[in-house]
């Protein structure tokens, strides 16, 4: 089963729009689910407004295959041409 991965520019937004959450959640003492949350969605609003504004729209952004399948398809490449290599000789 083929997987996809979110791309790291937008997994990094998610991370941003989270830690400025936390932060103003602390700096304006929010005790409150429902303030948490608006900051939050305002925080997710702002980031997606900035990557927009930089020519990403997060919707076209294709996905990342996996690491470990693209390292495993990288290592059966070199090893074809290592081996390739050898019968030319």
């Amino acid at each position: 089963m083929e997987k996809d991965f979110m791309p790291t520019i937008l997994l990094k937004a998610k991370d941003f729009a989270t830690e400025i959450t936390i932060y103003n959640a602390r700096e304006k003492l929010m005790n409150t689910e429902v303030e948490i949350s608006n900051e939050h969605i305002t925080n997710n609003e702002a980031v997606r407004e900035t990557l927009i504004s930089r020519g990403i729209i997060p919707e076209n952004v294709k996905p990342e295959d996996d690491i470990k399948k693209i390292e495993r398809k990288l290592n059966s490449q070199t090893k074809k041409a290592l081996d390739s290599k050898d019968k030319l000789q």
